[in-house]
């Protein structure tokens, strides 16, 4: 196939692009490098069957494929805070526009949506029939409610106009190819703990997360490419076991054999307390659970970041 991936140089942007060039597709990656990374870009460039295009989702574009990928938002808190207003509108514009490309080509489309949907749940693990519990003016919400609006749109382009939309929820997601500088937990820790610098936890530590390894990920999303069809609803994608903060941290300066001291700093407003998915639907629509355990995963990712930094 000839798959159109929106934010193609962003971190799940470049695993999957790769991925599918491996197996045969041909990608043309849409990114206009506001987040994304050069690194990424330069490495998928001297691949054979990618054509980067330098463009801002939330202006339209027009390119015959056969299936859309829209992955272009910037993920992480310090990034889409940089900018939230854009933020906000990549979110809703981009989703928009790679709508309108579906519609006309009568082809499927993924969108990248995000456990921040949920915000900070008030139930725990969380299914897709939660409606969450969103703070509309808060310092997460052009994220937060920008990937709300987009799966609205998604689901009213589906029931108005019968597009093939299929809308994945991600939750934490890590591994090679991470920005240094994303503000993410595991690639914070592990920079931190490799530079000897001060391993900074928001809170207690006492949160938790789920981390899903990004080959496992990866394997997620081709399945829901190769889906005969639109799937009901919704579909959460991550790890099912939870890791709180404070163990994530302390892994991390063991494997990296690190003399790093943690520093407890004010917890962000909003930020969630806990974050886990029930994967139930994915597991019986798809055939799919995660099999990368968290120490391989962070043992993958340290001998990365050690080559980086």
């Amino acid at each position: 196939m000839k798959i159109l991936i929106t934010g193609a140089a962003g971190f799940l942007g470049f695993h999957l692009s790769t991925n599918l060039i491996d197996k045969g597709h041909q990608i043309i990656g849409i990114d206009d490098l506001s987040s994304g990374s050069n690194q990424n870009l330069e490495l998928l460039l001297n691949t054979k069957n990618f054509k980067f295009i330098n463009h801002d989702v939330r202006v339209p574009y027009q390119h015959d494929v056969d299936f859309i990928l829209n992955f272009a938002c910037p993920a992480s808190p310090v990034q889409y805070q940089i900018d939230p207003v854009k933020t906000i509108e990549t979110s809703f514009y981009g989703m928009k526009n790679a709508l309108d490309l579906a519609l006309r080509l009568k082809v499927p489309l993924i969108q990248a949506s995000t456990s921040e949907i949920y915000g900070d749940p008030l139930v725990s693990p969380q299914k897709e029939d939660y409606w969450g519990n969103v703070n509309p003016t808060g310092l997460r919400s052009c994220y937060d409610e920008g990937k709300r609006a987009a799966e609205t749109l998604c689901f009213d382009f589906k029931r108005q106009h019968g597009v093939d939309v299929r809308v994945i929820r991600i939750f934490n997601t890590y591994g090679p190819n991470m920005s240094i500088d994303d503000g993410r937990v595991i690639s914070n820790f592990i920079c931190q703990a490799l530079n000897g610098e001060k391993i900074t936890i928001y809170g207690h530590g006492s949160q938790t997360r789920s981390f899903c390894y990004v080959s496992d990920l990866v394997e997620a999303i081709i399945k829901v490419i190769l889906l005969p069809g639109c799937p009901s609803g919704p579909i959460n994608l991550g790890n099912p076991t939870p890791s709180s903060i404070s163990e994530i941290a302390q892994i991390i300066l063991e494997k990296t054999n690190s003399r790093s001291e943690i520093a407890f700093l004010e917890l962000p407003s909003d930020d969630p307390k806990h974050r886990l998915p029930d994967i139930s639907f994915a597991k019986s629509l798809l055939n799919w659970q995660p099999t990368i355990d968290v120490s391989t995963g962070l043992n993958r990712t340290i001998n990365y970041f050690k080559t980086v930094l």
